[in-house]
């Protein structure tokens, strides 16, 4: 009789912990919910720029210019000097590291006025869409939040929204980390 009082309570025990397994997150998940428990569901490197402006709409060209559906988008209205230079090997780099998804990622170069360096661009950055378009970058550059530095890149989703800002000094692996998260598990594009 006491063997089966043992399998009995080791029966209890084994349903327990299955009924635990499968309650216990379910009953986390509900006291964090109802008790306001704030939880980031991510580190982005980059900064997400809410609400989501569809800057495709201030520059109707945009689409026609790059051929990918998301766009990394860089904005230098002046000469590019070192410091463009740099910037555009950073994209360059990044969207190489994206591996087999780099397909779906164009860079974007929006110029000023000031005719960039054809030569160095079509030896350098064969890849590199180019666009001169003042309504688009002012859309761009009025999104970057004031206390962090310009001169960085802008993440454009497939449908036109400006959606994350990296800054200048990002390191290149912290971006392509979070470009191949949205790029994993997006729907679109």
């Amino acid at each position: 009789m006491t063997a089966s009082k043992k399998t009995g309570a080791s029966g209890r025990t084994i349903l327990f912990l299955i009924a635990l397994a499968f309650f216990g997150p379910m009953a986390l998940a509900m006291w964090m919910y109802f008790s306001g428990q704030d939880v980031e569901l991510g580190a982005n490197h980059g900064l997400l720029l809410e609400p989501f402006d569809n800057v495709a709409e201030a520059s109707p060209e945009l689409r026609e210019t790059v051929t990918a559906p998301w766009v990394l988008a860089y904005v230098n209205r002046g000469d590019c000097g070192d410091k463009c230079r740099d910037a555009l090997y950073l994209s360059r780099q990044s969207r190489t590291m994206l591996g087999r998804e780099m397909d779906r990622l164009d860079r974007l170069f929006l110029h000023g006025s000031v005719e960039p360096d054809t030569l160095f661009l079509d030896q350098e950055h064969s890849d590199l869409a180019r666009l001169q378009s003042a309504g688009l970058a002012d859309a761009l550059t009025q999104k970057t939040p004031e206390d962090v530095a310009s001169g960085g890149f802008y993440l454009i989703d497939p449908i036109g929204n400006l959606v994350l800002y990296f800054p200048p000094d990002i390191n290149p692996k912290d971006m392509v980390a979070d470009i191949k998260r949205l790029l994993k598990i997006s729907q679109i594009g």
